[in-house]
Parts: C-alpha cells; structure tokens; sequence
C-alpha cells in the first residue's frame, strides 16, 4: 500500500451500528461518536431493532465496519421467572449479531457482566477465569459471550462491565442521590465488592477498542471494562453523599440478606484488567476519580442540589 493509500485509510469514515441506542450505555455510545468526525453513526433503538429477529439484523449489520452491541435483556431479577426470554436477547440475539457480522465483515464488540462469574473469589477474576453464573442473567450472558468466541475468534470482542450507573436510565448513583433528599438515612449493603464504573467512561473505551480493532490493534477476545479500584456499595454511597456536599455518615450499613431478592447477586465483583496492555490501552480510570467527575455533569448535579426534576 502506497502511503497516500495508508493516509486514505485511516481517515475514511468509519461506520458504526450502536444498537440499544436508547439505553444508558447506548446514548453514552452515541454521544461519543456524535463527536468523532470519522464515525458514521447509525444508532437503532429497541423498538427499531429486535436482535432475536435474524433477517432484521442482518439487514441492519451490512454496510457497516464495527457493531456495537448494547442491547440487552437487563432485568436480573426477572430473569428468574423468564429465563428463556431472557436468554433469547442475551443469548439468541447476540448470536444473530455475530452471524451477521461474519457474513459483513464487520468487527462485533458486545458489553457483557461479571455475572458470568460466581462471585466467590478472592482475588480479581482475570479474562480467561472459568466461569459459573448463579443466576439466570447470568447463563443468558454466557450463551451470548460464547455465540462470540464461536462465530467471531478474530472479530469478536466481548467486553464485561459491572455495577454501571450513568446519567441517562436507571442506576445505583442516582438512586442514592434521589433518596438522599427524600430520607434522613440509607441503608446499603456493604458486603458485597465490585468496581462502580461510569457508563461515559465505559463508552469512550468501547470506541477506543473498535478503532484498534479496526486496524489490527487490539486482539479479539474478552476485556474487562470496570473502573480501577474496588469497593462496597456502603463505600459507593458514602462516596456519592461526600462528593455531593452531603454527610456520609447517614449512609449505614446492612448486609444483603436484609434485602432478599430473585436473583442470587455475586458477592465479589471485581475483575482484572491485564488485557488491556495487548491492545495498548490502560485500564479504566479509579472509580472514584470516575465518580468525581460524573457527579458533576447536570444530570447528577440536579439530584445533588435537590432538585426532583433533574
């Protein structure tokens, strides 16, 4: 290749398909690559794409270089009672996602979750760890990490994140925030660890990766998109309340059996990030470094100044 080839190369427009574009994630996905002059971006939200229809996501795939998969069946507990719908997103869907990826050519990164793993460890779980969900999120997760390894060895990138909040959707963040204007105390679980991670963060690492993969940067396989660091819930709490300009000390602490659930939650959440150095990336930023910053953004400041609209 001449270098004006290589040139033309590297600044063509890059096409994207983010599905679960009306997500948490996915409106993070969308956002970041909104400001990337290279990305053509085609974001499709549940409602415009159901990956547990094969032909509507293979015409949806064709044409582009790198599918995003943030689509998910994301109801843990109400997986219990519907595991079969569960595994039909999580599973069955992401296997649609590859299949058509094989046949376009296009690079697959698909977000999955450290509840693939049972939890009983004591040290970080490494990439390659064996794995043995407890519950029935988890088992449809796994179907879908292993349609990945089979279908895509070279272009399938699966990605596990946990314990994600972020300022559009649901999450644990804005959860205690709202709370703390409503309530004079919290009680929060504080024996179970993991890694809260920023779902801006986790998006800005996603595109990173599909721009390595894109040009044979970064090997396919698992990675691990968590924040650095560990900690409790208690602690992510105590976190929030301080970084807010709030006491910490109304945040106490209880363990998980006040708080009976469906589903079975893996008491260690942490994982390793030793993949990242083959596609010369550095692990995500520490949690609280992370925390700090997204508490500043309107969405989690609205709840931190009490305001019920934000």
């Amino acid at each position: 290749m001449t270098p004006h080839g290589s040139i033309a190369w590297r600044t063509r427009q890059v096409r994207w398909l983010v599905t679960g574009a009306a997500g948490m994630l996915g409106r993070d996905l969308v956002a970041v690559l909104d400001a990337d002059p290279t990305a053509e971006v085609t974001a499709l939200r549940r409602v415009e794409l159901d990956v547990t229809d094969a032909a509507a996501v293979r015409a949806a795939v064709g044409g582009h270089d790198i599918v995003v998969n943030a689509a998910a069946w994301t109801d843990v507990d109400g997986a219990e009672s519907a595991e079969a719908a569960a595994t039909a997103v999580n599973g069955t869907g992401v296997r649609h996602l590859a299949e058509a990826c094989a046949l376009a050519h296009a690079r697959l990164l698909h977000v999955s979750t450290d509840y693939v793993f049972s939890g009983d460890a004591d040290a970080p779980y490494q990439e390659g760890a064996p794995t043995s969900p407890l519950n029935a999120y988890g088992r449809s997760k796994l179907v879908g990490e292993r349609a990945i390894a089979e279908l895509l060895p070279h272009a399938g990138y699966t990605v596990r994140t946990a314990w994600l909040y972020g300022e559009h959707g649901g999450g644990f963040v804005g959860t205690v925030l709202r709370l703390a204007h409503r309530r004079q105390t919290l009680e929060v679980v504080d024996d179970q660890q993991g890694q809260p991670t920023w779902s801006f963060v986790l998006a800005d690492r996603l595109v990173e990766l599909g721009r390595k993969a894109l040009v044979g940067l970064a090997p396919a396989g698992v990675y691990h998109g968590t924040a650095s660091g560990r900690t409790t819930w208690l602690g992510l709490a105590r976190a929030v309340f301080e970084l807010s300009g709030l006491d910490p000390a109304r945040v106490h602490p209880t363990t998980s059996a006040a708080f009976a659930r469906p589903a079975a939650r893996p008491v260690f959440s942490v994982l390793s990030h030793d993949r990242w150095a083959v596609a010369g990336l550095c692990p995500l930023p520490h949690w609280r470094t992370s925390l700090a910053v997204a508490l500043r953004r309107p969405a989690f400041a609205s709840h931190a100044l009490g305001d019920p609209s934000g």
